[in-house]
């Protein structure tokens, strides 16, 4: 009597679909993520390692000649507050990227600081991030 079925599962799992997953996956996550820019200029930023995502911000640099830029445009330090507040206009959850180039005067970077303060916007510091 033979009691075995004629059925017989195979136990192999074909990985093949699944690869196709995963290279779909990555050709999406390098596309997105070349899409992302900030508008503004090209500075040496001292190190850091942490990092930050921000959507749409005003990026406020300060080159090492001391000169100040808002989104690539010039501005001059007793006009910053009030064209920073033309920019930010009513919306006050924006929030505004510093950028320092490596050596500025330090006073410098505390005056944005200060006007943002003052005015109540969020604020992120960039730094350039460093590899361990």
């Amino acid at each position: 009597m033979n009691l075995r079925g004629r059925n017989k599962v195979d136990p192999t799992f074909n990985m093949s679909s699944m690869t196709d997953i995963v290279f779909l996956l990555l050709i999406f996550f390098m596309l997105t993520s070349t899409l992302v820019t900030i508008n503004a200029i090209d500075l040496i930023l001292p190190s850091s390692s942490g990092k930050t995502e921000n959507k749409a911000p005003i990026a406020i640099s300060v080159t090492q000649k001391g000169d100040f830029y808002i989104n690539k445009t010039k501005v001059s330090a007793q006009a910053l507050e009030s064209e920073l507040l033309k920019i930010v206009g009513v919306d006050k959850k924006k929030s505004i990227v510093i950028r320092g180039a490596k050596k500025v005067a330090y006073e410098k970077v505390v005056k944005i600081i200060d006007i943002a303060q003052r005015n109540k916007l969020k604020m992120v510091l960039a730094v350039k991030v460093s590899g361990k």
